[in-house]
């Protein structure tokens, strides 16, 4: 007999040997109850940081094209003037 096998034997005495649990009637409603509050709560919060993604992209747009960071700036500053 393998380990695998004992191991096996002796979690099928155990599991034969207990009797099956009791379990409250209003349980599985109690769970039901907890699992739906838990998803609604899930749905929130994810459409709120897809609200909260789509502002942060639009306002970046905006000050995107108001700025234009990828525009060179103009010179402060003028060439010297030689050959006068």
């Amino acid at each position: 007999m393998s380990l695998e096998d004992r191991r096996s034997a002796s979690v099928r005495a155990v599991l034969d040997s207990a009797p099956p649990p009791v379990v409250p009637a209003e349980l599985c409603a109690e769970a039901v109850r907890r699992g739906a509050r838990g998803l609604r709560r899930r749905r929130t919060v994810r459409r709120l940081l897809w609200c909260v993604l789509t502002v942060v992209a639009v306002v970046f747009l905006v000050w995107a094209t108001m700025t234009r960071p990828w525009v060179e700036p103009p010179s402060q500053t003028t060439p010297p003037l030689t050959g006068w």
